[in-house]
């Protein structure tokens, strides 16, 4: 890492939460705008303190925290986030282990941070020093690598049982499987990555935990570094598409025991890679492409995992829940079979393609199980779910894309729930016009308004600032089951979709805080910056939201809620790593007294009514839509007009 970071202009645009063009028009108009210090012409690179220091005087730093501060100095070296991070992570090893490195010893920079690293060690514990700043790694942006989302990485981990056994990743990337086997209880953790200091930063992570295990760089495939080594589970998210996989030197590799993988076919490599690697009896999940399921060139090999009861199931997700793929992605679910054993007679296919992920997790995990205690059980679920004979699965293309197999949704011999959708949609649509926010345009050339952060509101005591509540847990901690007639939980889907709490306590709930009429809720993560005002008592604050508990002597909630969710605040509250993750106390509210703030409460209330309504409205007609196609196709309903 360099002595003196440097940034561009882009940085500094993104530092400052303001647009490229206002940095060139800042170098233009002020003179004492830091001069560049290295880059090109075209390309001019400042010196960060320099940077900082001038926006701070000008006003127009937004206030940062320690972490955010820390990890700006890292991630403006030359070299990448991955090993500035690594750099941080070694030191708090050995801080953790008693080995407090000479000054001499450190990287240059590494040197000048020291108090800033300490400081933030000595304010949330050397791990979770660490996990704030891996949080600013993996989010989502420019150039970052794509890490599997911590729900689906949970929801892998659960189908595959890892609790009080030991785990491996052969592709772990930034190494989210892994925690979320740490999470889920493991009792040891072993990965590869081809990606030396990305294996060097999930080692870490294991490392700062005392968990047992180590990550190790390599091409798992070409060189796998645990050769002989079985785990109770593997949970893994190869590389999709990448044909040079190695089948020149592999032709004869032992691991190929259901068939050589066709070049094309790279995931039905590690599909055997995996099962190499498990005991008899173990489970293995694997984040699959859709066409792995039907494409011809992996059919026999397919048809071999079937016949010999590897393959237990394949669960199709709904899209986009694994960034950048946008498509329905399917989880294979793997066995080892147990010498002697007779194959099962059914697989289970699930199509999960409609609806959230947070939403369907308990659903799909609960099938699996039932299966499995099961497996050669009816089992159907309308339109959901089906254990498959495996005999019909053996036709000439051996397809398990899990759509296409599911028994039919029962239909109702009447067209009523078709004209109560209708019914409903018409209702909602004419309420529309009423919601509609009665505004007026304000004249050209009006002074900007004045603004007040959300950091200062609090430390004013205009609002009190809570959260976000984190997953506590850690190695050896299995969470348990949710505590059933508790009170419910307020999750994130529940504030982006505008529903009820549907969640439940669970022990990895690190706090119990209770919600109150007149609070403020925002996701800390979201693809939007969503702002929701609590309406009724009784539910609990859920894991990554902040809450926002206004003074109702300074702060009208309505209003804060209203001033929160702009387009300028999703700019300003967004890491610099990404649009996903918020810190919501850099987001700005207008200053206006309290009887002006009652008077936009109104506007800010129909607004919310009218975004609900239209929300409804596109789910109703979605849902009007698909009724009337399915019927007439069926012919149980038919056009007005038409001879009978």
């Amino acid at each position: 890492m360099q002595e003196n970071p440097s940034v561009t202009a882009a940085e500094i645009a993104r530092l400052a939460g303001v647009g490229r063009a206002a940095v060139s028009n800042w170098r233009k108009r002020y003179a004492d705008f830091p001069a560049p210090v290295g880059g090109t012409a075209a390309s001019p690179e400042f010196d960060l303190v320099e940077v900082e220091q001038w926006l701070r005087d000008q006003g127009k730093l937004p206030e940062l925290s320690r972490a955010d501060h820390l990890w700006q100095h890292l991630t403006a070296a030359k070299e990448s986030p991955a090993t500035a991070l690594a750099t941080v992570g070694a030191y708090l090893l050995a801080r953790q282990r008693g080995e407090r490195p000479a000054r001499k010893q450190l990287d240059k920079q590494l040197v000048g941070l020291l108090p800033e690293i300490d400081a933030l060690a000595d304010e949330l514990g050397l791990q979770g020093a660490f996990d704030e700043l891996w949080q600013r790694f993996s989010a989502p942006g420019p150039g970052r690598h794509f890490a599997t989302p911590d729900d689906l990485a949970d929801l892998m981990v659960g189908i595959a049982g890892v609790g009080g056994g030991s785990v491996l990743d052969p592709a772990a990337g930034t190494g989210a499987t892994l925690r979320a086997a740490v999470r889920a209880g493991c009792t040891a953790a072993y990965g590869q990555e081809l990606d030396e200091d990305l294996a060097k930063l999930a080692g870490l992570w294991l490392a700062l935990r005392e968990v047992p295990g180590e990550v190790r760089p390599g091409d798992s495939l070409r060189a796998d570094a645990f050769p002989g080594r079985t785990v109770d589970a593997v949970v893994c998210h190869p590389p999709f598409g990448v044909t040079n996989w190695g089948l020149e030197e592999l032709g004869y590799d032992p691991r190929w025991e259901y068939g050589v993988p066709p070049r094309t076919e790279p995931e039905l490599a590690w599909v055997q890679h995996a099962l190499a690697h498990l005991r008899p009896g173990g489970h293995a999940v694997l984040l699959m492409p859709p066409t792995a399921a039907g494409r011809r060139a992996g059919r026999r090999i397919r048809a071999e995992l079937l016949r010999r009861g590897a393959l237990r199931a394949v669960i199709a997700l709904p899209p986009g829940v694994a960034a950048p793929h946008g498509v329905p992605l399917h989880l294979w679910v793997l066995r080892r079979p147990a010498a002697d054993a007779p194959a099962p007679a059914r697989a289970l296919l699930v199509d999960a393609t409609d609806g959230d992920l947070a939403e369907l997790y308990a659903r799909v995990v609960a099938t699996w199980r039932a299966f499995a205690g099961a497996p050669d059980a009816d089992l159907e679920e309308a339109g959901f779910a089906r254990a498959v004979p495996v005999i019909e699965l053996l036709d000439e293309e051996v397809d398990l894309t899990p759509a296409r197999r599911q028994p039919a949704v029962g239909v109702e011999a009447t067209g009523e729930h078709l004209v109560r959708t209708r019914e409903r949609l018409a209702a909602i649509v004419g309420d529309l016009p009423a919601l509609m926010p009665q505004v007026t345009p304000e004249p050209d050339g009006k002074t900007a308004p004045l603004t007040v952060s959300i950091a200062e509101l609090a430390r004013t005591g205009a609002l009190q600032l809570i959260g976000p509540v984190r997953v506590v847990g850690g190695a050896g901690e299995k969470p348990s089951a949710g505590k059933a007639g508790g009170p419910p939980v307020l999750t994130v889907p529940d504030v982006l979709n505008g529903t009820e709490a549907s969640g439940q306590v669970d022990e990895r709930l690190g706090q119990e805080i209770r919600l109150a009429v007149g609070d403020v809720v925002v996701p800390m993560i979201a693809r939007t910056l969503t702002a929701r005002v609590i309406t009724s008592e009784g539910a609990l604050l859920g894991r990554n939201l902040y809450l926002l508990r206004p003074n109702p002597a300074a702060l009208d909630p309505w209003f804060l809620a209203g001033q929160l969710r702009t387009s300028a605040n999703e700019r300003q509250a967004s890491s610099l790593a990404g649009t996903l993750r918020f810190d919501i106390r850099r987001a700005q509210v207008r200053r206006l007294p309290l009887d002006e703030q009652r008077a936009h409460r109104e506007a800010f209330r129909r607004l919310d009514a009218f975004e609900s309504a239209i929300r409804q409205a596109a789910t109703l007609g979605a849902e009007l839509v698909q009724l009337t196609a399915d019927g007439l196709a069926r012919g149980s309903i038919r056009p007005e007009g038409e001879p009978r």
